[in-house]
Parts: C-alpha cells; structure tokens; sequence
C-alpha cells in the first residue's frame, strides 16, 4: 500500500512531506521527516541566506549517498504561493527559478529532495547587482577595505566568508574586487594561500574569486551537506574560527546550538558595506601587470583574460596568445563552430526536427573528437599533469587512482597529498568526476606515461552533441536504440 504523504502546517500553509521516513542519509539515521524539521528549527538563520534570492535546486532524491542533479526551472506543480525570478546564464539561455520566502518554502524543496540550499547573490528584483561577496578566506576581517565578513563552515573542508554590499555593482566587477582580495591575501600568505586558478598550480588554500561569476552558487548558511554524517554549513563567531572542527557542526548538535546562542551571522544584513577600496586595489593590481585570471571553462573568453588553457597543455609563449593572428585564428574557431551549428540546425529542419544525427560523435560539429586524450610525446608540459579517469560517480574515478596507484607504486609513494587532482565537473544537470596527477614530486625515471583513461566515462554520450557556452539550443536525448 502506498506511504500516505505527511502534511505539514508552517505558518497557515499546508506543506505535503511524501515518503517522510525515507533515509536521506544512512550513516546518521537521518530521514527526510528529520531533514525537514532540522530546517524549521533553524529557519531564521537559514532564510537569511536564502530570502528573496533565486535558487537552483539541487536534488538528492535517493540520498545524500545517491547521485544528485540540479535542477533550474522551476517544476510546474509549485504551490500558488512560491516565486519564481527569471535568470538568464552566461549561455544565453534563461529559467525561471524559485525564489524562498518562508519556512513552508524550505519545507517544500526539502520534500523534493533538497540538502543543501544554493542561492545566487543577487535578490529578485535586482537580477544584475550582486549584493553579497563570497569569498573563503579573510585573514583581517572587517578592516582595511572596509568590509564586515561573516564566517562559517563550508560544510565540507573549507570556511566561506559572505559578505553584504550595496547593489551598486555588475557580476564583473564583484568579481574583479574578489580577484583583487584574492590576490591580496596571496601576497600576505603566500606559503599557505593561492589565487591560482589552476590546481596544478595550488598550493595551501585557494581563494576562489570565480564564485563571483554569474551563475555561480555555492551552499547557504545552514545548509545541511550531502555528507554521511549530514554535516552542516554554519555560520561561525571569529573567535570559533581558529579552533573550530567542522565535524563537530551536524544536523544532530546545530538546532541545539542555534536554540542556544542564535545565529552568529544575524547581523550581516546591516553590515553593508562598498566595493570601492577593492575595486581601487585592483586598478592598481592591473597598473603593476596584473591583468585578469582565468574564468571558469563554460564561460566565454573574456577581454584581457590570460590563455585558458592549463599551465601544462601550454604550448606557446602567453604573449603568442595575444596577437593579432591568435585573434584571428581563434575567430576562424568560432566561424567554423557557427558553421557546424547551422549545417546541424539545417539538417534536423530538412529531417522534419527529428532528433536523430546530432553533432555529438560521429555527427556534425563532433567527428573526431574523443573523450580520452591522445598523448604524442610532442607537447612540453610546464607542469607534468596526466590524466587517471573519467566517472559518474567520485568513488569510481577514485577506485581508478588506486588501480593507477598499484601498476605504478614508486610514483604514487612519491606523490604529496596536494598532487591528486580530483575535480568534480558540471554535466547537463549533475556532476561527473575527473582524477589527475601533478608529477612534478615523481623522478623523472620515474614518470609514468599518460595511458587510455580508467574509467573513460563521457558525460554526453546520451545526448545529441555537448552543450556549450553560447549555444541557445540544449541538445536532445539520443533515441534509445531499437530493443533497448
């Protein structure tokens, strides 16, 4: 017989819980009845995060051990009562996301299967404007550039700092002020902090500028993580901050705590603050050379960015980047892209728009291209970075490395902690995962050759063709093959 739904009443709004017993996370004994009455006994502090601001949802409907995907147009059978804002992404194309406004509503994505809450940094009637700085780390809170931060775990193993300003400024320049901290903090630490966009290049903790960029979210306050012990993302005093463990901070001990002290981060709405004095500092990074960093891979280049193209796949010299003839040759790029666009377009309109023949492999706009690289010995790598695997899930491209690790056991004891590269990428609508290794810490006799990835997973294979910046149009799901 089926689960009968639990109704809820939050504030005269009736809020259906479906599978409320279902466990979310196995470890901890955590169900989605628990989740949502963790989220309602800290409602305030977690609105605060969230109010007012587009959301996109990002789903766990099996657990937080199953795979998650994110979600950014609203579903159709929302209640009356909750908002939608319109956003429009760095693609071109445009959603109509939710936007909170109450506890039924953190209720409500909760019973979706939503953990953690990812907010934009813009609220709904300003979709431009950011009004928040997120930032992970500033060592002189409050001072200097004039800015109040408010600290909190990250949830995972970092601290986030978000800081109100005044919504005087574009997503460009909110993130060129963060690339000015950034690299402040840098020079100030530079044995145990980094601006450098790359991993291969990181060392100690990165200070993550491109959260910055439009269309970029990260975990609210009091978010809880999809983290085994459902581990929360709370917001700190500076004092905790040096000593603070953020295993101590689950959805088992935050209510308390909460009930007990409040919110530490209640103040930050009145602690607005400008950009000025940053936005001065980077005028004057930019006047002693420092131009752009690199922007995240599904944005277009932008002016006065450096090649984006990783330290140890450079093949030229920077400056060669920059000329008129790299200008026309990427132009050329482009053009030819455009081309297999429209031939694309052009043949699904001659087949009636079927879906079948897209520009994925062996279709137009992908002919040729692989998933696995294709090392020849003739690129000369800065940094000596190779590729281990490819996985849906994180423990497959892991349970990769240490296949890696048991054919070549003298590099992988050479290896230092911050030399295993584990990225975790953005798919259509989930993330997939990514394993490299630095051998810069391996003898050169050492050096094991790039091999055919393990596993090689392609996260578009069930799509017509990749999506890519720019491209309005989102590829279809390939027709399952007949007796599939």
């Amino acid at each position: 017989m089926p689960v009968q739904p639990e109704v809820v009443r939050i504030d005269g709004r009736d809020v259906s819980i479906s599978n409320p017993d279902k466990v979310f996370f196995a470890e901890a004994g955590v169900t989605k009845r628990d989740l949502v009455r963790y989220y309602l006994a800290v409602a305030e502090g977690a609105l605060r995060g969230v109010r007012d601001r587009p959301m996109a949802l990002k789903r766990f409907v099996n657990g937080a051990a199953g795979e998650a995907f994110f979600q950014k147009r609203a579903p159709d059978n929302r209640p009356p009562w909750l908002r939608v804002a319109t956003l429009s992404f760095p693609s071109g194309r445009t959603a109509d996301e939710i936007v909170l406004d109450d506890a039924a509503g953190l209720a409500w994505i909760v019973n979706l299967g939503c953990i953690d809450l990812n907010p934009h940094p813009v609220r709904s009637d300003d979709l431009d404007h950011p009004d928040e700085l997120r930032v992970d780390l500033d060592p002189v809170p409050g001072v200097e550039v004039g800015l109040v931060g408010w600290p909190k775990t990250s949830g995972s193993r970092g601290i986030h700092i978000n800081i109100r300003i005044s919504r005087d400024w574009t997503y460009p320049e909110v993130r060129r002020a963060a690339l000015a901290l950034a690299r402040d903090v840098e020079r100030r630490a530079p044995s145990i902090a980094t601006s450098k966009w790359w991993k291969e290049e990181r060392h100690g903790v990165f200070l993550d500028y491109n959260q910055n960029a439009k269309d970029r979210t990260v975990a609210s306050a009091y978010s809880v993580r999809p983290l085994p012990d459902a581990r929360v993302s709370t917001p700190l005093t500076w004092d905790e901050l040096p000593t603070c463990e953020a295993e101590a901070f689950t959805i088992a001990t935050v209510p308390a705590r909460y009930a007990a002290i409040g919110d530490p981060g209640a103040g930050i709405d009145e602690a607005v603050g400008s950009l000025d004095a940053l936005l001065e500092l980077s005028r004057r990074d930019e006047a002693a050379g420092a131009g752009d960093a690199p922007w995240p891979p599904n944005y277009r280049k932008q002016e006065g960015e450096p090649p984006r193209v990783q330290p140890s796949r450079q093949r030229r010299a920077t400056a060669d980047y920059d000329t008129p003839e790299a200008d026309a040759e990427r132009e050329k790029s482009r053009a030819a892209m455009e081309r297999r666009f429209s031939a694309e377009l052009e043949g699904r309109a001659a087949a009636g728009g079927a879906g079948g023949g897209g520009a994925g492999a062996g279709g137009a706009g992908g002919a040729g291209r692989s998933t696995t690289p294709t090392p020849t010995g003739r690129r000369k790598s800065v940094v000596p970075v190779i590729e281990i695997s490819r996985a849906k899930s994180k423990d497959d491209a892991l349970a990769g490395l240490e296949r890696w690790k048991a054919r070549w056991p003298a590099a992988a004891g050479a290896l230092e902690p911050a030399d295993v590269l584990v990225d975790g990428m953005r798919g259509r609508s989930s993330l997939w995962y990514r394993v490299r290794v630095n051998l810069t810490h391996v003898p050169d006799a050492d050096r094991p050759p790039q091999e055919p990835l393990d596993p090689d997973y392609d996260p578009w294979t069930e799509y017509a063709w990749p999506d890519r910046a720019g491209q309005l149009e989102r590829a279809p799901r390939k027709p399952e093959a007949p007796g599939a």
